[in-house]
């Protein structure tokens, strides 16, 4: 079956689009209908979570929450953390896990770093992540519009800490030096999975330019958080798992999240396996081990699931180091004081 969306068209009629149109013709893949206990998540019902998503609709903006079909949108937007999807709603990479539309992208809304910041500002929200879409057809990747997202967000809501996740600016000059110039808290950049699973999972990216980006970051600002997040799930095996994590401490990232694959749809990667948790929670041990400040890993995992909570966290951790001491988990989740 071919997902589609419907959109407006110039005459003021809507139209159905393919969403995914470069896996239509591919064939069905196998789709787990019955999901593990500790996968399954409540339908959202709350009176804020209709709130976030009027004030999102409010200033013509994208969620990943929503392009990606994230699990936990329910419970995030139930206390108003959204995360914004800047440069549009469709991709030009064709990832065999994302569920975010793909195709040629439409223009550049210029307006949308402004709305962005007013919406964070309607929101109250301490702490944001910015993401975006890949856009290979842009001569900078859309890292322009990145940093005018940031700056206009520190105008608007100076409170505000701001954590960036970006696509890999693949062979964009001077892409990664326009970002961390504008001084977001965060940059977060996902390897996604293993690099033997690049050609299957993420064809139109190179795991080696996204380890690089993440160095760079750190050359650039050594000061800058640097994080980044794999599913697993995939085909992956532990070791490959294990050795990846090693790469991203030669890189000298802070920060690294892992959560299960889930497939949207059957023309999407099969899930391979639900990974128990107690795997995640044997992950997390090992990455400590390794000298990541922090780690979140569970199978509902995401990249900006609590990203505030784990932001201060971070902060917390590296504070800690510096005063000489030892990293564990234990300490990173007694670094922040229990909600309210």
């Amino acid at each position: 079956m071919t997902e589609a969306t419907r959109e407006a068209t110039p005459d003021g009629m809507t139209a159905e689009r393919v969403r995914h149109p470069e896996k239509a013709h591919r064939p069905d893949n196998p789709v787990q209908k019955r999901k593990p206990a500790w996968i399954r998540v409540k339908a959202p019902t709350s009176a804020t979570y209709h709130e976030t998503r009027r004030i999102m609709r409010e200033h013509n903006l994208h969620t990943v929450c929503e392009e990606a079909a994230c699990p936990n949108i329910g419970e995030c937007w139930s206390k108003k953390h959204a995360t914004m999807m800047i440069l549009g709603s469709v991709c030009t990479r064709a990832c065999s896990f994302c569920n975010v539309a793909t195709g040629r992208p439409d223009l550049l809304d210029p307006h949308e770093p402004e709305n962005v910041a007013q919406s964070v500002a309607k929101l109250g929200l301490s702490h944001v992540v910015i993401t975006s879409v890949d856009r290979d057809d842009l001569a900078d990747g859309g890292a322009g519009h990145f940093a005018e997202t940031i700056l206009r967000i520190r105008r608007a809501s100076p409170g505000t800490t701001i954590e960036v996740l970006t696509p890999d600016f693949l062979r964009k000059k001077d892409a990664v030096e326009t970002v961390v110039g504008a001084r977001p808290d965060v940059f977060n950049h996902n390897l996604e999975t293993v690099p033997r699973l690049y050609g299957e999972v993420r064809p139109g990216a190179r795991y080696f330019a996204s380890l690089r980006l993440l160095q760079q970051v750190k050359e650039l600002d050594p000061s800058m958080f640097t994080k980044s997040g794999i599913m697993v799930g995939l085909g992956e095996g532990r070791e490959e798992v294990l050795q990846l994590m090693d790469d991203l401490r030669a890189a000298d990232v802070d920060f690294m999240t892992i959560g299960q694959y889930l497939q949207p749809t059957p023309k999407h990667h099969a899930v391979d396996r639900f990974v128990e948790p107690s795997e995640f929670e044997a992950y997390a041990r090992f990455a400590y081990a390794k000298g990541f400040l922090m780690v979140s890993s569970s199978p509902l995992t995401r990249s900006s699931y609590f990203a505030g909570d784990d932001f201060a966290r971070l902060r917390a951790a590296r504070l800690r180091r510096l005063g000489g001491e030892t990293v564990s988990e234990t300490d990173a989740l007694a670094a922040v004081p229990a909600a309210e």
